[in-house]
């Protein structure tokens, strides 16, 4: 009886490991646009705000320039302090203390002050700890591990929302949530102190109980799809994937790892252990290190790893701002998080402002437009030659890659307009003395015909004109001019 249970058992696990082999070469891996701009527009973001807090943390709310250059590398700073302080005026102000150009210092604007004491009101609101409180509890309760090394949440602190001081600020305030606790290797650690029931359920089985058929322990629960824009799915990859999503759910809460490591119910699991861990940080996204770092903590690593690439539909890996950045597809309407956070509506009101240039350092170029009526053709000439300049940058362009079109393009349609339309009105008047020049731009030597009359001289720009006898005569100096220039005339 013994042996018949023992080859039953055998069977089972033997198709429990049975995996159907996708060919991952044959998937074209394409870029999200909208997701690396979510990721590339909080570059600098956390950089700025351990300044700011490092400059607010001193009684005269200001810092010299020479403390912040020995405290670069642990503010993670991506470029030398004084240019990173001169790239954002709008948050931090350069001054000389007492008046003499040496040893500069640095302090905060009034504007991010203020969105500072915004941001200290969410920190200190019951409803911030309450859900803080609960998010680690959950983290806590994935996987059936129950506790977790401080060194791995402080990896994930910016991500899961918490404060600097999460340790003495929120968790001796839940003694009935988690406790701080020593392990073997001197570590301290995070465990858990009571199971919840009811925070025990994923966000993709609340997903499916809202809807019509309901949920029940064991059946079937298809995850979210959003492949990029050109991706092309393979038929085997599609066939694999549609089986797969027919698998049982199996809990993020619960421990499986008694599955086969190798076998589609623990790459499922996997998914869903990964993707609950992404639901529960602020800005759906994690650096993968964390993810992995986690993982392997737990004894996951390689499956989240096999996760990552075997599921490009339910994560993105964006490589913006150096560094390779899990993105949870279903949080995210293009470039746009669907769930907000209180603090990440704040730290977009941060972006916002390091964006933000100040009008008395913002450079004010005035421009003066030509007019037909004016007497003063230095005046004219001067509004010309700045024309010609913007002309020759546009084609100096044109050997740049642009997403919609080229500058090329852009520089036909321009000469097409300005020349094209004067010499239609032109011809209208056979009896109007016309020649024909060459107008050449000097800087990209290109050439485009047009008709120049006593009125239009180069690329068909209106000029002024003294009377004189025959209105198409050319002035022996603007035809000296031309000749020293290399254009026939």
């Amino acid at each position: 009886m013994q042996s018949i249970f023992r080859s039953f058992r055998r069977r089972i696990g033997h198709q429990e490991s049975r995996r159907t082999l996708v060919d991952l070469t044959a998937i074209k891996w394409v870029r999200d646009r909208g997701l690396d701009h979510a990721v590339e527009k909080e570059s600098n973001l956390q950089p700025m705000l351990n300044l700011k807090n490092l400059i607010k943390s001193e009684p005269s709310k200001s810092l010299p320039l020479s403390i912040i250059v020995q405290n670069r590398e642990s503010l993670d700073l991506p470029l030398r302090p004084i240019e990173f302080v001169r790239k954002y005026p709008s948050v931090f102000e350069e001054f000389f203390p007492g008046g003499v150009k040496i040893h500069p210092h640095v302090k905060l604007t009034q504007e991010i002050l203020g969105l500072d004491a915004d941001e200290q009101l969410i920190y200190q609101s019951d409803d911030y700890k309450q859900r803080v409180a609960d998010r680690l509890l959950k983290l806590l309760m994935l996987a059936g591990i129950h506790k977790i090394p401080i060194r791995i949440i402080d990896r994930l602190r910016w991500d899961l929302g918490l404060p600097q001081d999460y340790i003495q600020s929120v968790v001796p305030e839940f003694p009935d949530y988690f406790k701080i606790t020593r392990g073997s290797d001197s570590d301290l650690l995070l465990e858990l102190v009571c199971w919840s029931s009811e925070l025990a359920v994923s966000a993709i089985q609340k997903r499916a109980m809202s809807g019509e058929v309901g949920y029940k322990k064991g059946m079937a629960i298809s995850f979210p799809l959003q492949y990029s824009r050109g991706f092309e799915v393979d038929k085997k990859f599609k066939k694999w994937v549609d089986e797969w999503q027919k698998l049982p759910y199996v809990s993020p809460y619960e421990n499986a790892l008694h599955f086969p490591a190798k076998s589609d119910e623990a790459d499922k699991w996997a998914v869903a252990v990964m993707h609950e861990i992404l639901t529960l940080l602020i800005g759906k996204k994690t650096d993968r290190e964390n993810v992995l770092c986690l993982g392997e903590y737990w004894g996951l690593r390689a499956r989240f790893k096999r996760a990552l690439l075997h599921h490009p539909g339910i994560f993105y890996l964006s490589n913006k701002i150096g560094t390779h950045t899990v993105v949870l597809r279903d949080g995210y309407k293009r470039n746009l998080l669907i769930e907000k956070h209180p603090l990440m509506d704040m730290r977009y009101k941060y972006i916002h402002l390091m964006n933000t240039v100040k009008e008395d350092k913002k450079p004010k170029a005035q421009k003066q437009k030509p007019t037909i009526d004016s007497t003063k053709e230095g005046e004219e000439m001067q509004v010309d030659t700045s024309e010609d300049e913007q002309f020759g940058e546009l084609n100096d362009l044109s050997g740049s890659e642009v997403e919609y079109g080229s500058d090329e393009d852009y520089d036909d349609e321009e000469d097409k307009d300005d020349a094209g339309g004067y010499i239609g009105r032109a011809m209208k008047n056979p009896n109007r003395s016309l020649r024909t020049s060459v107008a050449t731009n000097l800087k990209t030597r290109k050439t485009v015909p047009v008709q120049v009359s006593g009125k239009i001289g180069m690329h068909g720009k209106l000029k002024g004109h003294r009377s004189s006898p025959g209105r198409g005569q050319i002035s022996r100096n603007r035809g000296r001019s031309n000749l020293r220039t290399g254009i026939s005339v």
